[in-house]
Protein backbone atom coordinates (compact mmCIF):
# COMPACT_ATOMS: atom_id res chain seq x y z
CA UNK A 1 0.00 0.00 0.00
CA UNK A 2 1.49 3.34 -1.05
CA UNK A 3 1.54 6.25 1.40
CA UNK A 4 -0.86 9.08 0.55
CA UNK A 5 1.09 12.22 -0.37
CA UNK A 6 0.46 15.89 -1.08
CA UNK A 7 1.29 16.49 -4.75
CA UNK A 8 1.72 19.72 -6.71
CA UNK A 9 1.74 19.64 -10.53
CA UNK A 10 2.65 22.86 -12.37
CA UNK A 11 0.73 23.50 -15.58
CA UNK A 12 -1.91 20.97 -14.57
CA UNK A 13 -4.83 22.46 -16.47
CA UNK A 14 -4.33 20.61 -19.80
CA UNK A 15 -2.37 18.00 -21.72
CA UNK A 16 0.25 15.95 -19.90
CA UNK A 17 -0.02 17.99 -16.69
CA UNK A 18 -3.77 17.38 -16.45
CA UNK A 19 -3.25 13.64 -17.01
CA UNK A 20 -0.52 13.54 -14.33
CA UNK A 21 -2.80 15.25 -11.80
CA UNK A 22 -5.67 12.89 -12.68
CA UNK A 23 -3.46 9.80 -12.23
CA UNK A 24 -2.24 10.95 -8.80
CA UNK A 25 -5.88 11.54 -7.80
CA UNK A 26 -6.87 8.09 -9.07
CA UNK A 27 -4.21 6.60 -6.78
CA UNK A 28 -5.63 8.40 -3.76
CA UNK A 29 -3.24 11.32 -3.33
CA UNK A 30 -4.04 14.92 -2.35
CA UNK A 31 -3.42 16.92 -5.52
CA UNK A 32 -3.01 20.60 -6.32
CA UNK A 33 -2.20 22.08 -9.73
CA UNK A 34 -0.93 25.48 -10.74
CA UNK A 35 -2.45 27.11 -13.81
CA UNK A 36 -2.43 30.54 -15.38
CA UNK A 37 -5.96 29.83 -16.63
CA UNK A 38 -8.38 26.89 -16.60
CA UNK A 39 -8.57 24.23 -13.89
CA UNK A 40 -7.10 20.89 -12.97
CA UNK A 41 -9.12 17.65 -12.91
CA UNK A 42 -12.17 17.35 -10.64
CA UNK A 43 -11.03 16.64 -7.11
CA UNK A 44 -7.82 18.63 -7.39
CA UNK A 45 -7.12 22.07 -5.95
CA UNK A 46 -6.28 24.69 -8.59
CA UNK A 47 -4.09 27.64 -7.64
CA UNK A 48 -3.28 30.56 -9.95
CA UNK A 49 0.45 30.88 -10.50
CA UNK A 50 2.95 31.88 -13.16
CA UNK A 51 6.24 29.97 -12.93
CA UNK A 52 8.12 33.05 -14.21
CA UNK A 53 7.10 34.94 -11.06
CA UNK A 54 8.63 33.78 -7.76
CA UNK A 55 6.11 35.71 -5.65
CA UNK A 56 3.16 34.02 -7.34
CA UNK A 57 4.81 30.62 -6.78
CA UNK A 58 5.36 31.40 -3.10
CA UNK A 59 1.70 32.42 -2.73
CA UNK A 60 0.55 29.25 -4.51
CA UNK A 61 2.63 27.01 -2.23
CA UNK A 62 1.36 28.85 0.85
CA UNK A 63 -2.25 28.20 -0.25
CA UNK A 64 -1.58 24.52 -0.94
CA UNK A 65 0.25 24.05 2.37
CA UNK A 66 -2.66 25.60 4.27
CA UNK A 67 -5.23 23.43 2.50
CA UNK A 68 -3.46 20.10 1.89
CA UNK A 69 -0.26 20.17 3.96
CA UNK A 70 3.39 20.48 2.91
CA UNK A 71 4.14 19.51 -0.70
CA UNK A 72 5.84 16.11 -0.69
CA UNK A 73 5.76 15.45 -4.44
CA UNK A 74 6.53 18.17 -6.96
CA UNK A 75 6.00 17.68 -10.69
CA UNK A 76 7.50 20.56 -12.68
CA UNK A 77 5.55 20.30 -15.91
CA UNK A 78 4.70 23.88 -16.97
CA UNK A 79 6.23 24.68 -20.34
CA UNK A 80 5.88 26.73 -23.50
CA UNK A 81 7.23 26.55 -27.06
CA UNK A 82 8.24 29.29 -29.45
CA UNK A 83 9.54 27.28 -32.39
CA UNK A 84 11.43 28.88 -35.22
CA UNK A 85 14.76 28.40 -36.98
CA UNK A 86 17.84 29.84 -35.29
CA UNK A 87 18.35 32.79 -37.65
CA UNK A 88 14.72 33.85 -37.22
CA UNK A 89 14.64 33.31 -33.46
CA UNK A 90 14.53 36.54 -31.47
CA UNK A 91 16.29 37.06 -28.17
CA UNK A 92 12.84 37.10 -26.54
CA UNK A 93 11.85 33.80 -28.23
CA UNK A 94 14.88 32.24 -26.59
CA UNK A 95 14.82 33.82 -23.13
CA UNK A 96 11.06 33.48 -22.59
CA UNK A 97 11.20 29.71 -23.22
CA UNK A 98 14.22 29.31 -20.92
CA UNK A 99 12.54 31.46 -18.24
CA UNK A 100 9.37 29.35 -18.22
CA UNK A 101 10.72 25.85 -18.85
CA UNK A 102 14.05 25.89 -16.99
CA UNK A 103 14.10 28.87 -14.62
CA UNK A 104 10.44 28.11 -13.82
CA UNK A 105 11.43 24.60 -12.70
CA UNK A 106 14.25 26.09 -10.58
CA UNK A 107 11.79 28.46 -8.86
CA UNK A 108 9.25 25.79 -7.93
CA UNK A 109 11.93 23.30 -6.87
CA UNK A 110 13.58 25.89 -4.63
CA UNK A 111 10.26 26.70 -2.92
CA UNK A 112 9.29 23.03 -2.54
CA UNK A 113 12.69 21.98 -1.19
CA UNK A 114 12.22 23.93 2.06
CA UNK A 115 9.37 21.70 3.19
CA UNK A 116 11.03 18.57 1.80
CA UNK A 117 14.27 19.19 3.74
CA UNK A 118 12.31 19.75 6.93
CA UNK A 119 10.34 16.52 6.41
CA UNK A 120 13.41 14.62 5.19
CA UNK A 121 11.30 13.35 2.32
CA UNK A 122 10.63 14.53 -1.20
CA UNK A 123 9.97 13.41 -4.75
CA UNK A 124 10.82 15.84 -7.54
CA UNK A 125 9.91 14.93 -11.12
CA UNK A 126 10.88 17.27 -13.94
CA UNK A 127 9.00 16.86 -17.22
CA UNK A 128 11.51 17.23 -20.04
CA UNK A 129 11.27 16.01 -23.64
CA UNK A 130 12.96 13.60 -26.03
CA UNK A 131 14.33 16.67 -27.85
CA UNK A 132 16.28 17.66 -24.74
CA UNK A 133 18.91 15.08 -25.69
CA UNK A 134 17.97 14.25 -29.29
CA UNK A 135 17.76 17.87 -30.49
CA UNK A 136 15.22 19.26 -32.91
CA UNK A 137 15.56 21.71 -35.78
CA UNK A 138 13.58 24.86 -35.03
CA UNK A 139 13.69 24.26 -31.30
CA UNK A 140 17.10 25.42 -30.03
CA UNK A 141 15.34 27.34 -27.24
CA UNK A 142 13.02 24.48 -26.24
CA UNK A 143 15.62 21.69 -26.44
CA UNK A 144 18.15 23.79 -24.49
CA UNK A 145 15.55 24.38 -21.76
CA UNK A 146 14.63 20.70 -21.63
CA UNK A 147 18.22 19.40 -21.53
CA UNK A 148 18.92 21.90 -18.73
CA UNK A 149 16.43 19.99 -16.58
CA UNK A 150 18.78 16.97 -16.64
CA UNK A 151 21.63 18.98 -15.11
CA UNK A 152 19.18 20.45 -12.60
CA UNK A 153 17.91 17.02 -11.48
CA UNK A 154 21.41 15.53 -11.21
CA UNK A 155 22.74 18.45 -9.17
CA UNK A 156 19.67 18.28 -6.91
CA UNK A 157 20.33 14.57 -6.42
CA UNK A 158 23.87 15.32 -5.22
CA UNK A 159 22.70 18.13 -2.93
CA UNK A 160 19.55 16.60 -1.47
CA UNK A 161 19.93 12.85 -1.93
CA UNK A 162 21.04 12.16 1.66
CA UNK A 163 17.77 13.68 2.93
CA UNK A 164 15.58 11.06 1.25
CA UNK A 165 14.75 13.43 -1.61
CA UNK A 166 14.90 12.13 -5.18
CA UNK A 167 14.97 14.17 -8.39
CA UNK A 168 14.28 12.54 -11.73
CA UNK A 169 13.48 13.52 -15.30
CA UNK A 170 10.75 12.08 -17.52
CA UNK A 171 11.39 12.65 -21.22
CA UNK A 172 8.23 12.12 -23.29
CA UNK A 173 8.35 11.78 -27.05
CA UNK A 174 5.38 12.78 -29.20
CA UNK A 175 2.18 12.71 -27.18
CA UNK A 176 -1.46 13.01 -28.30
CA UNK A 177 -2.31 16.46 -26.93
CA UNK A 178 -3.81 19.70 -28.19
CA UNK A 179 -0.27 20.77 -29.16
CA UNK A 180 0.27 17.84 -31.54
CA UNK A 181 -3.34 17.74 -32.81
CA UNK A 182 -2.84 21.00 -34.74
CA UNK A 183 0.12 19.68 -36.77
CA UNK A 184 -0.52 19.15 -40.51
CA UNK A 185 -1.32 15.51 -41.45
CA UNK A 186 1.84 15.08 -43.57
CA UNK A 187 4.00 16.32 -40.71
CA UNK A 188 2.30 13.89 -38.32
CA UNK A 189 2.92 11.02 -40.77
CA UNK A 190 6.60 12.03 -41.00
CA UNK A 191 6.96 11.99 -37.21
CA UNK A 192 5.29 8.59 -36.92
CA UNK A 193 7.84 7.10 -39.33
CA UNK A 194 10.64 8.02 -36.93
CA UNK A 195 8.99 6.40 -33.88
CA UNK A 196 9.74 2.65 -33.58
CA UNK A 197 6.43 2.11 -31.75
CA UNK A 198 4.61 3.59 -34.77
CA UNK A 199 2.24 5.72 -32.68
CA UNK A 200 2.15 8.68 -30.33
CA UNK A 201 1.98 8.21 -26.56
CA UNK A 202 -1.22 8.90 -24.70
CA UNK A 203 -0.91 11.48 -21.91
CA UNK A 204 -1.87 8.71 -19.47
CA UNK A 205 1.19 6.64 -20.46
CA UNK A 206 3.43 9.54 -19.46
CA UNK A 207 1.41 10.19 -16.30
CA UNK A 208 1.76 6.63 -15.03
CA UNK A 209 5.57 6.81 -15.25
CA UNK A 210 5.60 10.10 -13.32
CA UNK A 211 3.37 8.65 -10.60
CA UNK A 212 5.57 5.55 -10.37
CA UNK A 213 8.72 7.70 -9.94
CA UNK A 214 7.02 9.43 -7.01
CA UNK A 215 6.04 6.12 -5.40
CA UNK A 216 7.76 4.09 -2.69
CA UNK A 217 8.75 1.56 -5.38
CA UNK A 218 11.13 4.11 -6.95
CA UNK A 219 12.75 5.33 -3.72
CA UNK A 220 16.29 4.37 -4.85
CA UNK A 221 16.08 6.01 -8.29
CA UNK A 222 17.46 9.53 -8.54
CA UNK A 223 19.16 11.61 -11.22
CA UNK A 224 17.68 9.34 -13.88
CA UNK A 225 16.24 10.30 -17.26
CA UNK A 226 13.30 8.02 -18.05
CA UNK A 227 12.28 8.13 -21.72
CA UNK A 228 8.60 7.63 -22.56
CA UNK A 229 9.01 7.96 -26.30
CA UNK A 230 8.26 4.65 -28.01
CA UNK A 231 11.98 4.23 -28.78
CA UNK A 232 12.43 7.55 -30.60
CA UNK A 233 15.40 8.78 -28.55
CA UNK A 234 17.27 5.49 -28.04
CA UNK A 235 20.93 5.86 -27.16
CA UNK A 236 20.38 9.17 -25.39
Amino acid sequence: MQTTRTVLVTGGNRGIGFAIAAEFLAQGHRVAVTARSGDGPTGSMTVRADVTDADSIDAAFTSVEAELGPVEVLVANAGITRDTLLLRMSEDDFTSVIDTNLSGAFRVVKRASKGMLKARFGRIVLVSSVVGLLGSAGQVNYSASKSGLVGLARSLTRELGSRNITANVVAPGFVETEMTAVLPAEQQAEYLKSIPAGRYATPEEVARVVVWLASDDASYISGAVIPVDGGLGMGH
